[in-house]
């Protein structure tokens, strides 16, 4: 394990919520777990309590307002959706500092396995899919260690705040993920069959992005050009003493909306793009190494865009390389990453689906 990670461990007897959704998928998350999960985890004196939801919202209700002391560890066994639910349930519990220290852990049972995948990937763990991963990240609940993971607080202009595991998109990979929903008994295939669909009908998407680059670290930031710029050494300053006691965190590195970037932000010159992806960890599905220097808690988004202009034939070899996680390696000029700390888009017009962590959201400026 990297230097600086520090790990707990998980007590024995240890009980656990599991949270699953049957319709996750394919459908067959309850009898996986029956049938993969339920044997390894007697056998490591892991004891579950099963909530099965039953309709949308239904585990994000649950663990906002359950009484949540009787469990040592939640576990979602699903897509990346039914997470989503459980870290912004949390998140809006009065009590979320105490109740985001209780370990997650993600099994995976659905189409999109991406925080799975990643999980399966920084443990050093061969690339495998479907039952295999299953029994990989059942295996590391069974050792019972836990570490810390990176989030990302997202604000929309319409005024949403959500809380973000694993990334957010625009464009193409945001499109193929939602247009593919109706492929979902296909399992992961619906992502080579949704990724065929797009790339026939190849969009370009208007808009202004802007981040603030990792190398800008607290300190070496150039002087904000504006002196009434509220900005010092890339903090915005928060009055001492406002924040109520239960408020959620504050987001430091963020002016509003409505006003410019400040000035130590990088603004990037093009405007049309083909994609935009702002990814925290390794994976974006099981088969899709999309960041592979990520690590579960580095402190950074890691993001991607595509510049307008890429052919279908290069797109595609791009995304068959990601499969392996060497498409930077063809330095395709389309194709930019950088890694950051906070990042702001701004559509030219409301079009195009926009995603966090695989979930739909209406287009509009975003900035996490």
């Amino acid at each position: 394990s990297p230097p600086g990670d520090s790990y707990g461990v998980l007590p024995r007897p240890c009980h656990a919520l599991v949270l699953l959704n049957p319709q996750s998928g394919s459908g067959r998350a309850v009898d996986d777990f029956q049938a993969v999960v339920q044997p390894m985890l007697a056998e490591a004196d892991i004891a579950t309590t099963v909530f099965v939801t039953e309709r949308p919202h239904h585990a994000h209700e649950k663990v906002r307002d359950e009484d949540l002391s009787q469990w040592d560890t939640l576990v979602v066994m699903s897509g990346d959706g039914l997470l989503f639910e459980v870290v912004n349930g949390l998140m809006e519990r009065p009590d979320w500092k105490e109740a985001m220290k209780k370990p997650l852990c993600i099994l995976p049972g659905g189409s999109g396995n991406a925080l799975a995948a990643s999980i399966n990937y920084y443990a050093g763990y061969d690339h495998v899919a479907k039952k295999k991963l299953l029994t990989n990240c059942t295996f590391i609940l069974c050792k019972g260690l836990y570490t810390q993971m990176d989030l990302v607080s997202l604000s929309t202009a319409s005024g949403k705040r959500f809380f973000s595991f694993l990334g957010f998109g625009w464009g193409f990979i945001s499109d193929v993920d939602i247009d593919s929903e109706k492929y979902r008994w296909l399992g992961s295939a619906r992502f080579t069959l949704g990724t065929l669909q797009c790339l026939a009908k190849l969009r370009v998407y208007q808009g202004r992005l802007s981040y603030l680059p990792i190398a800008t670290e607290q300190g070496t930031s150039p002087a904000p050009r504006d002196p009434h710029a509220p900005v010092t050494n890339g903090h915005v300053p928060q009055p001492a003493g406002t924040e109520a006691p239960g408020s959620p965190p504050p987001d430091s590195l963020l002016v509003p909306l409505g006003q410019p970037v400040p000035a130590h932000w990088t603004v990037v010159p093009e405007e049309e793009f083909v994609l935009v992806y702002a990814i925290y960890q390794s994976h974006l599905g099981t088969n899709m190494l999309m960041a592979p220097a990520a690590r579960l808690h580095d402190g950074c988004i890691h993001l991607f865009y595509m510049k307008a202009g890429i052919s279908r034939v290069t797109l595609l070899k791009l995304f068959l390389a990601m499969s392996r996680g060497t498409h930077l390696d063809l330095n395709c000029p389309h194709l930019c990453y950088v890694p950051v700390r906070a990042f702001r888009l701004e559509p030219r017009v409301a079009a195009g689906i926009m995603t966090v962590d695989g979930e739909a959201l209406a287009c509009e400026p975003v900035q996490g």
